[in-house]
């Protein structure tokens, strides 16, 4: 992939999963990564292992519900490798007790709208006006196929990330002119640590029969196409949701 080579981005909830994986292959694209996650140790385990292969990369603490930790991971990008490129912005949660319309409590509400919508408004606050400067970057931030497909069991999660297609959109349209692109990634069914834990084996096979694939979805499949977006190679991709999922959404 070219144009990732001596680049500096921040992966917000790096520790596992995606993050991680993503984390990993922008790394062995030859960028130096600085990986946030609440689980602080994750960050820094996922950072060790990543230096440990050759690559740059250093993990520190990250709640992306804070303003002021949002504007010390970029921080720390600038005091460890001296610019940002890119940020993508990866933070989700917050779906213990959403299930319908009518048995939304309030504090699940706000909980689902303070990791999926805003951390990334606080990512973007935080990360624009260093590339603004600069001339250049790339937002990328992780949306889901939750937000499109019309899930009965659940709804501040699709909300909450719905509103993350809006961003992006804004994003490209206000700040394109200046050398920013913003695009989302939205994956399928990706089998993440924390999905083979919380998901019964049930649920898996019954996702697999509904994907035009040969299987699901692994992290690396999703750090494929945010290296993409982050590389010189994705230039000329602005402003959109690519849906990452096997088949299972099919979108224009």
């Amino acid at each position: 992939m070219r144009g990732l080579q001596g680049k500096v981005g921040v992966v917000a909830g790096g520790g596992r999963g995606i993050g991680a994986a993503t984390a990993r292959r922008l790394a062995e694209e030859g960028a130096s990564v600085v990986i946030g996650d609440i689980a602080e140790d994750w960050a820094k385990e996922t950072a060790e292992a990543i230096r440990a292969e050759g690559g740059r990369a250093i993990g520190v603490h990250l709640d992306g519900t804070s303003a002021a930790s949002q504007a010390a991971i970029v921080q720390a990008a600038l005091d460890e490798f001296g610019t940002l490129d890119f940020y993508h912005s990866n933070l989700a949660g917050g779906t213990e007790g959403d299930i319908d319309a009518l048995h939304c409590p309030e504090e699940v509400l706000d909980r689902s709208f303070a990791i999926n919508t805003k951390s990334h408004m606080f990512a973007t606050q935080a990360a624009l006006p260093v590339m603004l400067e600069r001339g250049s970057g790339a937002m990328i931030y992780t949306s889901s196929g939750a937000a499109i497909g019309g899930n009965a069991f659940q709804v501040a999660y699709p909300m909450t990330k719905n509103a993350i297609h809006a961003l992006v959109r804004h994003v490209a349209a206000k700040y394109g002119k200046k050398g920013i692109r913003a695009n989302g990634v939205s994956p399928g069914v990706v089998l993440t640590e924390a999905v083979k834990q919380h998901l019964t084996e049930e649920y898996v096979e019954n996702a697999l029969r509904g994907v035009p694939h040969t299987r699901l979805g692994q992290p690396e499949d999703i750090a494929a196409a945010v290296a993409f977006l982050a590389s010189d190679d994705g230039a000329w991709v602005n402003g959109q949701v690519w849906h990452v999922n096997g088949g299972m959404i099919k979108r224009d």
